[in-house]
């Protein structure tokens, strides 16, 4: 196979700017970075672009269809936090370069009743084929049920432990059974004992600092009911726990939909008219909310050091999972990300280097020798403006280059 010789372009390797480097592929990995271009390589000129490492999106929920079209926005790998795609059912994905790579949760451990069983309308049914092996389902309402399930969950094939901290107050449904105290606790506890790492979805300040207190490496979301104080930045900080803000979905709580980027052209031409209604459409379940406080809370935990991550929570082509749409809302996350204070370099490592090392994927998210060549190259540079990340010029997945 012929090696392939990007020249010219600026580089962003997932943690920084690095100039204007060649980036040499060979096969499936990244051969070279800098030097000359080796005699006989395929020469790609990125002239007047940037290269940047695939991007990661850290909260995804898969639909038929959706890791190809996060793929076609540059988006390599998805992590998925309740889905189908646990090891045991991803073989196709990991060996097809038309999609993007997958790591999932399986399904989170949540009582019998509880979230997110409140977001789906009654009757609602997704209309695709079921995979090889069903993932298990945790349902949980005691400490002893949370700690069996977990090694289950990890021989079934679950990348990481994820547990459903949700009295349903953000969604109007208040009184929607929730884990307790003591559940998450012991479900955590069992999980370090075989060094899993472990999520927890939390929306409020509350259930943000029961996930502190049970030890919980890292946050699906930002809390969305309120403000901060010093108190849960600086609690937050000292658990060393990540945070997955995902503040396209809490927009979308709050009734702001996608539509300006819908209706952005280099969005607009590669979503189907399902996808598009649904981008245009929101949650709207807590109105009430302020995205300036979550913007608040974001450039905080940022201030302090905490590692922020890109997510999405896109789920399926629904409307009622509104204002949302896999690979497209990662770039808008980007933009919120900006929007919330954080430099365009800090939220490019939050989509990249910063999401492989909290998620322990030390294969990608950086340009660097040896690493999986899944990169995007982009016209522009989002390092001075983040909405260039759009401007879509070429896609490598494990060294394959996309098809336009």
């Amino acid at each position: 196979m012929a090696l392939t010789a990007i020249t010219n372009a600026q580089i962003f390797d997932g943690e920084k700017a690095a100039g204007v480097q060649t980036v040499v592929i060979d096969g499936d990995r990244i051969a070279r970075v800098g030097g000359d271009v080796p005699r006989g390589s395929e020469i790609v000129d990125g002239s007047g672009a940037t290269l940047l490492p695939g991007l990661i999106d850290a909260h995804v929920h898969s639909a038929p269809g959706s890791l190809a079209l996060a793929l076609r926005f540059g988006v390599t790998t998805e992590l998925e936090m309740q889905g189908m795609n646990t090891r045991e059912n991803r073989g196709a994905v990991t060996d097809d370069d038309t999609l993007a790579d997958v790591r999932s949760s399986g399904f989170a451990i949540t009582p019998p009743g509880g979230h997110p069983s409140e977001l789906m309308p009654e009757g609602f049914r997704p209309n695709w084929d079921l995979p090889p092996v069903m993932p298990l389902m945790p349902h949980s309402t005691t400490p002893e049920e949370a700690a069996a399930f977990v090694p289950q969950l990890l021989a079934r094939g679950s990348d990481y432990i994820k547990f459903m901290i949700d009295d349903g107050s953000v969604e109007g449904h208040p009184g929607l059974p929730s884990l307790d105290q003591a559940t998450v606790n012991a479900g955590v506890a069992e999980a370090k004992k075989y060094g899993a790492l472990t999520v927890a979805h939390a929306l409020t300040l509350e259930a943000t600092e029961m996930a502190a207190e049970a030890g919980v490496d890292g946050l699906t979301h930002v809390f969305m009911d309120r403000p901060h104080t010093a108190e849960i930045i600086e609690l937050i900080k000292d658990a060393g726990m990540f945070v997955i803000p995902c503040i396209a979905l809490n927009a979308s709580m709050m009734g702001i939909t996608g539509g300006d980027l819908a209706d952005d052209p280099r969005v607009a031409a590669r979503l189907d008219s399902k996808w598009d209604r649904t981008l245009r459409s929101s949650y709207n379940r807590y109105p009430q909310g302020k995205l300036d406080d979550v913007y608040d809370t974001v450039r905080a935990l940022d201030a302090v050091g905490v590692d922020v991550l890109a997510g999405t929570d896109a789920s399926m082509p629904e409307t009622f999972f509104g204002g949302l749409a896999h690979g497209a809302s990662l770039h808008h996350e980007l933009q919120y990300l900006v929007a919330a204070g954080l430099t365009p370099a800090r939220a490019l490592r939050a989509a990249t280097a910063t999401t492989a090392r909290r998620f322990r994927l030390s294969d990608r998210g950086r340009i660097a020798e040896g690493l999986r060549a899944d990169l995007l190259l982009v016209d522009g540079d989002p390092v001075a403006n983040i909405s260039d990340t759009l401007n879509t010029r070429a896609i490598w997945r494990r060294g394959a280059r996309l098809a336009a």
